[in-house]
């Protein structure tokens, strides 16, 4: 039996960008098949009539669905699409207890959750439906697309690979088996920890105080997270941050390992300035490497963009929409 837990969702516009004139806004729940129910928010065209091509959102990676996935899916339904922007098991204003844990597995099947929604959804043609992933929600999107054979169209922004960072740092710098089992260690010993103390301990979201000599990355997560620009009461990364142990699982799964055997279309955009473009690039090349389905991928690099600039387009129109719509629309029709 199927239960859709009641939870606790704010009506007033909370959201970090304004509200548009030209979409309607509702917020909705559905279920996952670990019978977690998540929150979202559904962005319809005003004046739209028959089912429409439908788009998920999610991402980044700690943030919530009233930040960048909420106005990429606002913009996207300006531009003619059903949009569905949602919180990940475990945070926001979706359940899953303990809070504040994610999981690669867990958070691959809350985008195909979000998918059964739109599926069936009366406002949705079940048969144009896409995702968009940002930060490390973009190699989740991937792992999704790869596993859902309904994602007709998927785009990866600003992409993090989220077990490949946790298994081997920035920049592959710990990229050794003694790297990691000091992780694994230090994991394994903060778990006990935990239920000594009865509580799980937070990491921290981003840095505050910025130090003086914090390096560039860090400080466009500041200027976006703990800023009016970007802060949320409920985001991890504005606030507390993610257990200690919440992403211990993702040392040991990699997401990508069947990028290449994607069969629908992909979108990976990065700002080529951005501290973590590698992963985007990475993330191509190992999808269209010896893949018969290479036609349809695209890597976009957007000169002079940071990794947040692709949040909310860093006050200098970074986010490509136009690009999007073609795309969807293109793979949508």
């Amino acid at each position: 039996m199927m239960n859709i837990e009641k939870l606790t969702l704010t009506e007033e516009w909370d959201k970090t960008f304004p509200k548009s004139d030209l979409v309607d806004h509702r917020k909705v729940s559905f279920v996952n098949r670990y019978g977690i129910t998540l929150a979202g928010d559904l962005y319809v065209p005003k004046g739209s009539a028959g089912r429409l091509p439908a788009i998920a959102v999610c991402g980044p990676f700690g943030a919530v669905k009233e930040q960048c996935s909420g106005l990429y899916a606002q913009t996207m339904a300006e531009r003619g699409f059903l949009t569905l922007a949602f919180d990940p098991s475990f945070t926001g204003e979706s359940g899953g207890q303990p809070r504040y844990m994610a999981s690669p597995d867990i958070n691959t099947e809350d985008f195909m959750a979000a998918v059964d929604f739109l599926s069936l959804c009366e406002l949705a043609d079940a048969g144009r439906i896409g995702i968009i992933g940002i930060c490390g929600w973009g190699g989740l999107a991937l792992n999704a697309a790869a596993l859902d054979t309904r994602v007709k169209a998927t785009v990866a922004s600003t992409m993090y690979d989220m077990t490949r960072v946790n298994a081997k740092g920035y920049f592959d710098a710990e990229d050794s088996e003694e790297a990691r089992h000091a992780k694994r260690e230090a994991l394994c010993a903060q778990r006990l920890e935990d239920l000594k103390s009865g509580e799980y301990k937070l990491g921290g979201g981003v840095v505050d105080p910025l130090p003086e000599d914090a390096p560039f990355f860090v400080r466009d997560y500041y200027d976006y997270y703990k800023t009016p620009r970007g802060y949320h009461k409920r985001s991890l990364n504005s606030n507390g941050g993610w257990n200690v142990i919440g992403c211990e699982s993702f040392l040991n799964q990699p997401i990508l390992r069947y990028s290449n055997e994607i069969r629908s279309a992909v979108l990976v955009m990065h700002g080529d300035a951005a501290h973590s473009c590698y992963f985007g690039k990475d993330a191509y090349a190992d999808m269209v490497r010896g893949s018969k389905y290479a036609a349809n991928k695209e890597l976009l690099l957007i000169p002079g963009a940071t990794h947040t600039d692709l949040y909310d387009g860093g006050g200098k129109n970074a986010i490509p929409f136009d690009k999007l719509s073609a795309f969807f629309g293109t793979y949508l029709s």
